[in-house]
Order: structure tokens, then sequence, then C-alpha cells
């Protein structure tokens, strides 16, 4: 294959800068790779080798300026093998994931290159830098630091080794929970495999079957968007204790995918990563870039949500007892059935049926709901344009534009689960923006999809999903900075999850419900009944949500702050630190350790995970900026919001972003009620 046959190699020159989706194949990946290490190589040992005095431009732009090949080419690499999988990917997946580190560590590690960036690091507040060059400076330097880049010679070598090491480990733990999501599930044979299931459900289910190549009436599979329906409607007691075990126990199955030996060769890397840098533990090392600093921090805001969570969740277990009494189930509530009784609870105490709800948030509205409060908020708008093929017939491409027609990026929209597409929900970028540079952002979801001719609709947490996604995506597309480093959501882990955690709180504005929730067939809107209804119920279960979150981020932070992992029992340790904290038996951890991905799938959100709660904080008391003001819309408010929050990235210090936008540092007490763990009146 010639440079001139491989689409990754040239520039992208399709509509709206676009990579030639249907030209790419997983051959082509390969050799890209070698040309673009070659050249990424070649651009960083010119940088080093600079005889002239190391200056900001010559050193750090050229830092942030080098690798744009590389970068095209890992992003839809990585984009693709996330989304859109295949056999053929995944081997390209494993025999490149070392080398990719290898190349990072080589980089972060030479010490000539080093020298340079150090140098303007040193003299970096004489050099009369503009604010956003002198936040590069500081953040590329950082960058190497934590990378290695001040070791000894023998250190430097280690962590080498341990970055391509953990690269192989990370690679292999994804895959496997992939292949336990797609080839374990639940098939449903019969008629009565169906009792209890909505008719949207039903459907799904059908259409799993049928993706699955399943001889089958129906399939469940362990996409969340199929099991936690199933565990919230079957009446079918034996079946939904099959389908949460088999769920709650993915990645962890003894065999060949079992990632409980992975997930200990994780840590004890992490441990000898941290030692070597001088921290006693790979927590105290993690939480040194970001807003939190110290466990210590981290453990004051969970201590602080974890009792009150805890009798919350008792309350609500006494509701499931009593609603299972009621309909003469006289058991204990087991794991499997908290949602079921749940459902049946929240029904009746406020009048909310889910299945009844669903069809006034069908995907289309909901996603112009989206489309719409961006659009009040920000001023942009989107295009659709059916005429650009993607990656996959389900996504769909948009143009983004300012009032005036201005081009402000492109979106791409992957709502529905499948076979090739790892779980959960994530935003990501094709492109980064930077300088004159457009943005080109994806959004990932793991939806259901009706059947052919059918809309797919929303459930109340799907919607929600959507927007915090949509949240992401706009962090992404509304970024105004002019060096790479510092675009978009580039920003550290605790302040990352602002933008799309503030931006659910618009889901179910009155105002938006009132204009986009319309019932799919009939388009009438909302009924009021079920607007308030689903008001009230907004803090509903939230016991036990905040209960099998914070468990995961109390874990995460037990297992990374041990001073010795090495060879720990995973299954036991999860089970002792949840009987330290006082697990209630009846609910289980969001993510037991075997499948974390967040933790083991990568380093970013180890010794993390407590970030949701953390910008919670934010996002909370942030909301309440237009509260105060007495408009979800106030145009100063979004101003502010978008300079500081959505466009700024990295160019700011995050607590100095918030208080930008704020007026002042974030107060606790706005999240705490959101969750309703503060008595406060429900809203009438």
């Amino acid at each position: 294959m010639t440079d001139h046959d491989n689409p990754l190699l040239a520039p992208w020159e399709a509509a709206l800068g676009l990579p030639p989706f249907t030209a790419i194949r997983p051959e082509h990946f390969a050799p890209a790779f070698v040309q673009a290490l070659a050249a990424h190589r070649a651009e960083i040992d010119a940088i080093a080798a600079n005889p002239a005095e190391p200056a900001f431009e010559n050193t750090v732009a050229a830092l942030d300026a080098s690798g744009r090949l590389l970068t095209r080419v890992e992003a839809a690499f990585m984009n693709l093998t996330r989304a859109d999988t295949s056999e053929a990917l995944q081997a390209v997946e494993r025999e490149m994931a070392p080398r990719l580190a290898a190349h990072h560590s080589a980089i972060a590690l030479d010490a000539a290159l080093f020298a340079r960036l150090d140098a303007v690091h040193a003299r970096r507040e004489a050099m009369g830098l503009a604010p956003e060059a002198l936040r590069l400076v500081e953040r590329l330097h950082r960058d190497f630091v934590l990378a290695g880049a001040r070791l000894p010679e023998a250190g430097r070598a280690r962590q080498a080794a341990i970055d391509e090491r953990l690269a192989v480990l990370y690679t292999r733990f994804s895959q496997n929970v992939l292949a336990d999501e797609a080839g374990i599930r639940l098939a449903l044979r019969a008629e009565a495999d169906f009792a209890g299931l909505p008719a949207w459900l039903r459907a799904a289910a059908r259409q799993a079957a049928e993706a699955c190549g399943e001889d089958a009436m129906g399939v469940i599979t362990l996409s969340r968007s199929l099991v936690v329906p199933f565990l919230t409607f079957s009446s079918r007691r034996d079946l939904r204790e099959r389908a949460f075990k088999a769920w709650v126990r993915r990645g962890g199955n003894d065999g060949p995918r079992d990632n409980r030996p992975i997930a200990r060769e994780i840590l004890a890397l992490r441990q000898e990563q941290a030692r070597l840098h001088g921290y006693a533990s790979y927590a105290d090392f993690a939480l040194v870039d970001r807003m939190a600093g110290t466990p210590g921090a981290v453990a004051s805001l969970l201590d602080k949500v974890w009792g009150p969570a805890v009798a919350k969740a008792a309350g609500e277990r006494e509701a499931l007892d009593a609603m299972a009494r009621s309909l003469g189930e006289a058991h204990a509530i087991e794991p499997w059935d908290w949602r079921y009784y749940a459902e049946k609870v929240r029904a009746a105490r406020y009048g909310l049926d889910d299945a009844a709800l669903k069809p006034y948030f069908s995907l289309e509205r909901m996603q112009a709901a989206a489309f719409d409060v961006a659009g009040r908020l920000f001023g942009i708008a989107f295009r659709e344009r059916p005429d650009i093929a993607a990656y996959h017939p389900d996504v769909r491409v948009y143009e983004v534009v300012e009032a005036g027609g201005r081009p402000v990026g492109v979106f791409l929209a992957d709502h529905f689960a499948r076979p090739s597409k790892r779980s959960g929900a994530w935003m990501s970028a094709w492109r980064w923006q930077s300088g004159g540079v457009l943005p080109v952002i994806a959004n990932h979801n793991n939806f259901a999809k009706a059947p052919a001719g059918e809309p797919t609709l929303l459930s109340a947490d799907d919607v929600r999903t959507l927007f915090h996604e949509f949240g992401h995506g706009l962090h992404g597309l509304l970024s105004r900075v002019r060096y790479e480093r510092l675009s978009g959501t580039q920003v550290l882990r605790d302040f990352v999850e602002l933008p799309s955690q503030l931006f659910e709180h618009w889901a179910f504005e009155p105002s938006v419900l009132a204009r986009h929730a319309r019932h799919h067939a009939t388009g009438e809107p909302l009924p009021p009944a079920m607007a308030g209804a689903l008001a009230r119920a907004r803090r509903f279960n939230q016991g036990f949500e905040t209960v099998e979150y914070t468990a995961c981020a109390l874990v995460d932070m037990a297992l990374h702050a041990a001073a010795d992992p090495q060879g720990v029992d995973l299954d036991a340790f999860e089970a002792a630190a949840l009987a330290r904290i006082g697990m209630p038996r009846e609910i289980v951890m969001r993510h037991r350790l075997p499948h974390f991905s967040h933790l083991f799938g990568g380093s970013g959100y180890a010794a993390g995970y407590y970030v949701y709660l953390w910008a919670e904080v934010l996002d909370a008391d942030g909301f309440g900026a237009f509260t105060e003001a007495g408009d979800p819309f106030d145009a100063e408010t979004a101003a502010r919001l978008r300079r500081y929050v959505y466009s700024s990235g990295a160019t700011l210090e995050p607590a100095q972003a918030f208080r930008a936008f704020r007026g002042r540092d974030p107060e606790v007490g706005a999240m705490l009620a959101k969750r309703g763990l503060v008595a406060e009146a429900e809203p009438a």
C-alpha cells in the first residue's frame, strides 16, 4: 500500500473538513501509524536539537504544534475501536497500544527536550508571555514532570516500561469487558419470559435477538440500555436474578476473559509508578494534578455524602418492603429486586408510569431539545447534513454555526447500542479546536434502537444522559483557544464533568418540556399532571443512586491508597471495603471492579471516580446563578458561562474559571439539596 492509497495519511478534504469515513479500513492503520510515529519523532528531534536558546515559540509552541499527523491517526483509531470495533481493529489495537505508549513515553522522557522546556518554564514569569501562552508552558511542564521527566535515568527507563505494559493491560481489560457485554446474554424463549415488560422493551429485546443472530423470541444483552429496563419491569424474579448476576459479574468470570489478574497487575504497576515519583500511594500521585489535591480532600467530600445517602436508602428500602408485601411478595429485597419495586413505588407515589412517559421523549425530539437549549444559551445552531456519510449508518452529522452562519464545528451523534460498541456514554473528539482549526466532536450513547419505522423512545434517565453527553460535546465545540493542549475538555479531571452535569439541569426545565416533550404519535404536549409528577419525583430513589455511586468512589480511593496492592484479591478487597463503610446489602456498586473501565480501561479516572460528585458541587451551585437571575436562559449569566466554562478550555485554573462565572467559590449545600440529602420542601 502506498501513502497515496492510504486515506489516513492524506489531508481531510471531505465535506466540512471531515475524515473520509467510508474509505477508512482496518488495514490502513498500521502503516499510517508507522509513518505518523516517524514524522512525530522527527519533529521532536528537531525541537530538542535546535541550537537556538530555548524560547516559547521554538520550544513550547513547537511542541504543541508537533505530531498533528499522529494525532489525526490516533483520533480516528481510538474513536473507531470504541464506537464500531471489529476483530481486525482489535488486533491492530493489541499491536499498536504498547508501541504508542512507548512512543509517548520516549518523548516525555527525552532529556534534551525536557531541558529546553524546563529552561523556558524557569524563566516564564520574566518572558512577558500572554496569559494563554503562560498557561501552556505550565501545563506542558506539568505533563512532562508527571510522566517522569525529572526521574533519574534508571527511573525514566522503568517508567517507560511501566507505561508500555499498562497500555497492553488497559487494552486487554477493555476488550474483555466488551466481549462479555456482547457475548453473555439472557434469551427470552417463551411468552412468559416477557412478563411485565412494556411494549417498547419487548420490541427492543426482539431487535436485540435479531442483531445477535439468537434463535429466541427476544434477548437481553448486558448493555445497560437493555438490562436496566429489564430489571426495572420484568415480573419474572428468577430471570431478574439471572440477568443481574450476569451483569455484575462481567469481566469477573473464570477463564480467558477474567479481568481480575489484569487489574491486580495494573494496581501493582501504578503503585510502583507512584513510588518512583516519591509518593506513598497512587492516590497521592494522581491527585497532585486535580482540583481536590489530596486524598483527604476527597474523603472529606465523600464523608459528607455517605452517611446521609445510606440513611436515605434505608428509608427507600422500607418503602420497597411495604410495596412487596402489598403485592403478596413477602421476601427480602435483593439487589435484583430494587429497581423493580422502586418503579412500582414511584408509580404509586407520584403517578408516574415510565411506559406512559416515554412516548413524550422520542430521541428525535430530545435531541432537538438539547440543540434548542444550546441555541437559546449560546446562540448556535445545528444543521443536519444527511448527505454526509459517517463511520456507521446510524451516525448523524451536523454542521454547527453561530448566528449569522459563522462555522463553529461539526457534531456527530452516535446514539444506538450495537455489539461493536463499548457500553456507557461518552464524548470524543475526531479533531480538537485550536486557533482557526474547527473541532469535530462526537457524542456516543447506547440507547436501544427501535424497529425500523418506529421512533426510539427514551426514559427520563436516558434524557438526562443525552443532555449530559451533549454538555461534554458543547465543551469541545465551543472551545476558543489558541493551543491544542488547552482545548475543550482537556481540563483537570474533577472540572471536566462540570459542563456536562450543569447542562443536565435544562433537560427537565418546564419551558423546555413544554416546547419539546410531545407525544411522538399525536404531537400533544406532556400533560401538566405528568410534568408535575416528574418534578416532584426528581429526588426519588436518590439514596440508592448516591449509595451505588459513592461506594464506587470510596472503593476506588481505598484501592489506590493501599500501600501495597501487590497480589490483592479483588473480590475480597471489594467485599471488605464495602463492609467497612456499611454498604447496604440490597445495593451493589454501580461498577464492580472486574468491569470498572473507568479505573482499569485507562488511567483517566483512577483514584478519580469521585470527580462526578466533586463536579456536582460545582454544577448544583453553578445553576443557582440562573435561579438567582430569575431566568434559566438569562443572557448575561449564559454569556459568562460560555466565556469562562465552555469556551476557556484549560486556559484558566478551574477554581479561577468557576469564580469568574459564579462570582464566588462553590458551596456544597446546593448539591446535598439536589440529591435530597438535606431537608427541603418537595416541589408543589
